[in-house]
């Protein structure tokens, strides 16, 4: 597989994803784009909640002394990876999606007015009747630039692993700035809303059935046959 992959997501899911790469022989390099960041905030009146709605682990690793006074609340995770770390700060979680977020809302049962822990950008969702939410931002993703080594790498015949429309955003902001010839990159976007801030004149964009890290590096796998 001579093929450069290149994962730009923050850490600790940077490391995860090279990993996981490189145990199914991939070529991968590794530089965050983005570093996530704790906030404040303000703990609301629980009364009024049914559960969690939860689209990213980094709501759970960052969310800080408050989530504490949550633990009675149940979890629904975006995936299994989100509803690992939220078992692993004692929540119980009732429900984990396999396609994302609207999958979860799409199949509850109303009334269900969720507690959403997001970050400073989330995921719009078309919620049905009875379904309802509140978003706490607990955590705040902020952009960095290329170094050298990464603006050389993509000047090859190389993939690009995007994991959030931000990122997808900043890493099309980081090709203008430099330079760099789109028709020579190849965009792998975990899903279709991840791809909509691509734009056009990249050499292919390619999206897995399904909105995993596994999918997505299987997918990159086929491609560098």
């Amino acid at each position: 597989m001579s093929r450069q992959v290149l994962a730009i997501r923050p850490e600790p899911g940077l490391s995860a994803t090279l990993a996981l790469g490189r145990q199914m022989g991939l070529t991968m390099h590794g530089y965050a784009l983005s570093r996530v960041v704790s906030v404040q905030w303000e703990l609301p009146s629980l009364q009024r909640f049914s559960a969690l709605l939860i689209g990213s682990a980094n709501a759970m690793r960052l969310g800080g002394e408050n989530l504490a006074r949550l633990i009675h609340l149940p979890v629904h995770a975006v995936g299994e990876a989100t509803a690992r770390e939220a078992e692993a700060a004692g929540f119980t979680v009732a429900l984990a999606g396999k396609g994302g977020l609207q999958s979860i809302v799409n199949q509850v049962s109303a009334p269900i007015h969720y507690m959403r822990l997001v970050g400073n950008e989330y995921v719009d969702l078309n919620l049905p009747e009875g379904i309802t939410f509140e978003p706490f931002q607990v955590y705040e993703v902020r952009p960095r630039t290329f170094l050298e080594k990464q603006a050389r790498l993509l000047e090859e015949d190389t993939i690009v692993l995007l994991h959030s429309a931000a990122m997808t955003r900043q890493f099309v902001s980081e090709c203008s700035r430099l330079g760099l010839d789109r028709s020579r990159i190849t965009l792998a976007p975990m899903g279709p809303r991840i791809a909509e801030p691509a734009d056009e004149g990249w050499k292919a964009i390619h999206i897995p059935e399904r909105p995993s890290d596994e999918a997505l590096l299987a997918m990159v796998a086929e491609l560098c046959l």
